[in-house]
């Protein structure tokens, strides 16, 4: 049971348009977060609605979700959204009845919050793991949300969740939580490698449970406060495919990752249309005004170019360094999967020094080992290990100076920041000269090259240079690069 807020219910209904129009809004703010829903989609959600029982809220967000979703990489932002049209109670909780449980958090002498306490009690609940407990869980985080996370603003009570969970800090229970799932701190210290590493992430997703938990609480109650348009519009997560790759956690980047394959498959079936396109080749005049003598002139019947196989050699150099390895691991990834477009691929690496990594991503091997090989056993850090790029160009052109012919195309990954040396223009020049195509994929924002130690202005005015921040951006990139 809850209390409605007096305004809610006088001013701000939360179904103005009823339920048709509080779904076609629901379906409206997916597809301003990047999920495309069709009226089809919409339709077949509708009908979830009408044999769904509405009370079960779970039941409601798995069936939804079937009807609307066509990626299981939109999940998270999907669920986001659907806690914010469809929360769990509107206003103050309150626990009655039979089943009723004193919500309140234990406090000290002086009547204020007893944080050690607090923290005890979550640790308790977090190690037992059963349905009662995470029950209690759940409850604990909506009050630590009311109650630590409450601050006082001049246009009313606001809820912040990272001053909930400041004074919290569920992360440092992490190692009691791990002692308490292996068997106490003697069966803990014997128990194997495997049986610790399990019990450690069991204890990492419990405790991630636990803020989301605290946060979608936050969203909730800031949602009934300034609207659920304005707090989606800011702190509901992107989906992958709109992910920063210079900002994404290390989370979003796992989520990153598994959207290569189904992109690859995209790509190359748009591909695959334009090359069916190209094979109708050009009308060819000279044959068919030739064959037009057999008719006294009259062109019958056309005669067509026949189109040449563009398969290039693809090059591709890429800067591996902490600050872009995100954008640059991502990008490896999806032109692995796309090698079957290409006649060759060889792969170059570097932070200040360059070495040919092309071994690593041999068909059929696992890319994930890939990427760890070649940070390890690849010679890519020859002076400080800060991005070299003026060195790298230099050491790729003189070691491996029969990598890039006429017939290569070479695409250089990076965000162009030199560390204020020598960015080694002449170098990309001549590389511009050489090669049939060359293009860079910078992963900063436009608006920044060329500051601070940028030199992606410079390296701009000598090969097209592409803005790549996301997924979306270096898709459509990838895209329109690709041979036909």
């Amino acid at each position: 049971m809850a209390s409605r807020p007096s305004w809610l219910a006088d001013e701000r209904p939360a179904a103005p348009h009823g339920l048709p129009g509080h779904l076609v809004s629901f379906v409206e703010a997916l597809r301003s977060r990047g999920i495309g829903v069709g009226p089809s989609e919409t339709v077949d959600a509708g009908r979830v609605m009408e044999v769904l029982d509405l009370l079960d809220r779970e039941a409601l967000r798995e069936g939804l979700a079937a009807a609307l979703l066509r990626r299981a990489t939109h999940r998270r932002t999907y669920d986001s959204l659907f806690d914010l049209w469809f929360p769990a109670v509107i206003g103050e909780r309150f626990v009655g009845g039979a089943d009723a449980v004193d919500t309140e958090l234990p406090r000290d002498e002086d009547g204020d919050v007893d944080l050690d306490a607090v923290r005890d009690l979550l640790a308790e609940l977090l190690a037992e793991g059963s349905a009662r407990s995470r029950g209690l869980s759940r409850m604990l985080a909506r009050e630590v949300a009311e109650q630590l996370g409450r601050y006082e603003t001049r246009s009313g009570p606001s809820f912040s969740a990272y001053q909930a969970l400041r004074d919290i800090s569920p992360d440092t229970l992490l190692a009691r939580i791990l002692e308490a799932l292996l068997g106490g701190e003697e069966a803990a210290g014997a128990a194997s490698d495997f049986d610790t590493e399990i019990a450690r992430r069991t204890a990492k997703e419990r405790i991630a449970e636990f803020r989301r938990d605290v946060e979608e609480e936050v969203r909730r109650r800031t949602a009934e406060r300034v609207g659920k348009e304005k707090v989606a519009a800011s702190s509901v997560p992107k989906i992958a495919e709109q992910v920063d790759f210079l900002r994404a956690r290390s989370d979003e980047l796992v989520e990153l990752r598994k959207t290569v394959a189904p992109l690859a498959r995209r790509l190359a079936s748009r591909l695959a249309a334009r090359r069916r396109r190209s094979r109708r080749g050009a009308i060819d005049l000279r044959r068919t005004l030739r064959k037009s003598m057999s008719t006294g002139g009259v062109p019958v019947s056309l005669e067509l170019k026949k189109p040449r196989p563009g398969r290039p050699e693809l090059v591709i150099l890429c800067d591996v360094s902490g600050s872009v390895a995100g954008f640059s691991h991502f990008t490896l990834l999806l032109v692995s999967a796309l090698r079957e477009q290409f006649s060759r691929v060889r792969v170059f690496a570097f932070v200040d020094t360059t070495d040919e990594v092309t071994s690593f991503f041999d068909p059929g091997s696992d890319l994930a080992d890939a990427m760890a090989r070649m940070t390890h056993e690849a010679k890519l850090v020859a002076f400080d290990g800060h991005s070299d790029y003026g060195n790298a160009l230099g050491d790729f052109a003189e070691t491996f100076a029969d990598a890039v012919t006429t017939k290569s195309s070479v695409l250089v990954l990076g965000d162009a920041r030199t560390n204020y040396r020598d960015p080694n223009l002449a170098v990309l020049r001549r590389l511009a000269s050489t090669a049939r195509h060359v293009h860079w994929l910078n992963p900063e924002p436009r608006s920044q090259w060329g500051s601070g130690d940028s030199a992606a202005d410079r390296y701009a005015a000598l090969v097209p240079m592409h803005e790549c921040r996301t997924a979306e951006q270096l898709a459509e990139v990838v895209a329109r690069l690709l041979p036909v």
